[in-house]
C-alpha cells in the first residue's frame, strides 16, 4: 500500500483512535468520565446525582471492581469515583490520579449522598446520561455509542453543548472500506513511525498488567492456574498472559491498559498472545510491530460489523485477531490469515457476554486457544467451508455474517441476559 492511498493514512487514524489508554473497565470509567464532567460543569461537588443508562451499561458494570476506590463496584460507586476525585481532561485515565485522602472520601461520599441508577429505554446500546444536582442548580452529561463521545453538555437551562447523534461512533474514521487483505498489505507496507509510538505503549502497559496478574492474586487468578505446571509451553503461555492481564484488570488493578473497540479486554487479547508469541520465538522489533498492526486491525474489522457492545462476547473477535497476528509471525500472509480467521470465528462463536467480570479472563482464554486452534488446522491443510454453520464463502462474506448475527441475530438474547443479570 502506497503512502499516498488515502486508506493508508485512514489505517493509521483507526489504531490512533482504537488503541488509547483507559484504567480499569471502561463503562464504569465511562460512567466516572461523565460524573466528573458533571461536576465540573456544575462547579461544585453535586448533593445528588442521577445515573440514566443503557441495559448494556448495566451489564457491564454490575459486577466489576472500579480502580482506585478501594474495591468498590457498580454504577453509584463508579459515578461517586467520578463526581469526588475525577479529572475529566484524561479521559478514560479519569481515576489515575486518586488519593488515599480521596478513596476513602469517595466511600463517605457514596453513603451519604443519593445516587439513583435508572435503566432508560433507549435506541442506543452505549448509553449514559448523568445529572447532578445541588441546591437549584443541575449540569447534564450525556455519552452515546462510544466512551468518550459527549453528545450533551447543560447547565441549568443552559445548554452547552449538544451534537447530532447521526449515526453508530458518528465522528471516528470510516471503516467501512476495511477488509482482511487490505490490513495485510497496509502492515506490510506501512513506515513504522508512524504507528510505532501507539504500538509501543501497547506493548508495555498490556504486558506490565499480565505480568502483574502473574505475580499476584486477582479474581479467580485464570492466568496463574493455566500457566501452573506448564511454565515451559508456549501454548499455555500465550492464554495464561492474556487471562492474567484480564484477572487484574476485572478485579481492580490500578494499571492501566491499551484497549481495543473501547475494551480492555479486547486490547488484551489481541495484543498479549502475540507479544509473548515474538519474544519466545525470537522475532525482531519490526516483525511484532507490523504483527500488532495485523491483530489489532482485524480485531477492529471484526467488531465494527458487531458494534462496542452486544451479546457477542468481544474476546472472540479479539482471539480472532490474535491468531491472525502470529499467523503473520509464522509467515502467513493474506490466504493463510484470511482461512485462519474463519476457523476461529466457527469454532467460538456461541459465547456470550454477560458483563465484565472474572469469567472474563477465562472466556479470553478460550478464545486464544480457538486462534491457535485455528492455526494447527491451517497448517495440516484442514479448514472450515462455506456452508458450516455461519461460515460463508470468502472470509469479508464470513465477518460480515458474525457482524449481522451479533448485532441483530442476538438483540433478543441480550435483552434477556440484562434481565437476567438485574433479578439479583
Amino acid at each position: 500500500m502506497e503512502y499516498s492511498d488515502i486508506h493508508y493514512a485512514q489505517y493509521v487514524q483507526i489504531l490512533k483512535e482504537e488503541l488509547r489508554p483507559a484504567m480499569g473497565c471502561t463503562e464504569p470509567i465511562a460512567i466516572a468520565y461523565a460524573a466528573a464532567k458533571a461536576r465540573s460543569v456544575l462547579g461544585v461537588l453535586p448533593e445528588r446525582l442521577l445515573v440514566e443508562v443503557s441495559g448494556n451499561i448495566i451489564k457491564n458494570v454490575k459486577s466489576v471492581v472500579v480502580p482506585h476506590t478501594g474495591g468498590l463496584r457498580g454504577i453509584p460507586a463508579a459515578a461517586a469515583a467520578g463526581a469526588v476525585a475525577g479529572n475529566a481532561e484524561a479521559e478514560l485515565e479519569v481515576l489515575s490520579q486518586v488519593t488515599e485522602s480521596e478513596i476513602v472520601a469517595m466511600a463517605e461520599y457514596l453513603k451519604s449522598t443519593e445516587i439513583q441508577v435508572r435503566h432508560v429505554d433507549t435506541v442506543h446500546i452505549f448509553d449514559i446520561q448523568i445529572t447532578a444536582f445541588t441546591g437549584d442548580n443541575s449540569a447534564v452529561v450525556r455519552i452515546v455509542d462510544y466512551h468518550t463521545n459527549i453528545v450533551l453538555i447543560r447547565r441549568n437551562a443552559e445548554t452547552l453543548l449538544e451534537r447530532e447523534i447521526v449515526q453508530a461512533e458518528d465522528g471516528l474514521t470510516d471503516r467501512s472500506f476495511m477488509s482482511v487483505e487490505g490490513i495485510v498489505d497496509f502492515a506490510e507496507s506501512v513506515e513504522l513511525s508512524d504507528v510505532r509510538p501507539t504500538l509501543e505503549r501497547q506493548i508495555a502497559y498490556n504486558m506490565a498488567i499480565a505480568e502483574e496478574g502473574l505475580r499476584h492474586n486477582y479474581g479467580a487468578n485464570i492466568g496463574k492456574t493455566l500457566l501452573h505446571g506448564h511454565e515451559d509451553s508456549l501454548d499455555f503461555k500465550l492464554r495464561a498472559y492474556a487471562a492474567a492481564a484480564s484477572d487484574a484488570r476485572m478485579n481492580g488493578c490500578e494499571l492501566p491498559v491499551v484497549i481495543n473497540s473501547g475494551s480492555g479486554n479486547q486490547g488484551i487479547t489481541t495484543s498479549v498472545p502475540v507479544i509473548v508469541y515474538a519474544r519466545e520465538t525470537g522475532a525482531s522489533e519490526e516483525e511484532l510491530l507490523r504483527a500488532l498492526t495485523v491483530s489489532n486491525l482485524v480485531t477492529t474489522h471484526l467488531k465494527t460489523g458487531i458494534g462496542r457492545l452486544s451479546a457477542y462476547c468481544g474476546a472472540v473477535s479479539a482471539g480472532c485477531g490474535a491468531a491472525a497476528g502470529i499467523a503473520w509471525l509464522q509467515g502467513g500472509r493474506f490466504h493463510q490469515i484470511a482461512h485462519v480467521i474463519v476457523n476461529a470465528v466457527a469454532v467460538t462463536s456461541g459465547i456470550v457476554c454477560d458483563g465484565a467480570k472474572a469469567s472474563c479472563a477465562a472466556k479470553i482464554a478460550s478464545a486464544v486457544d480457538a486462534g491457535l486452534l485455528s492455526l494447527s488446522m491451517y497448517r495440516e491443510g484442514n479448514q472450515f467451508y462455506g456452508g458450516d454453520g455461519i461460515v460463508k464463502k470468502g472470509v469479508e462474506n464470513t465477518i460480515a455474517t458474525v457482524g449481522k448475527l451479533a448485532r441483530f441475530g442476538m438483540e433478543q438474547t441480550d435483552k434477556e441476559i440484562i434481565a437476567l443479570m438485574m433479578e439479583n
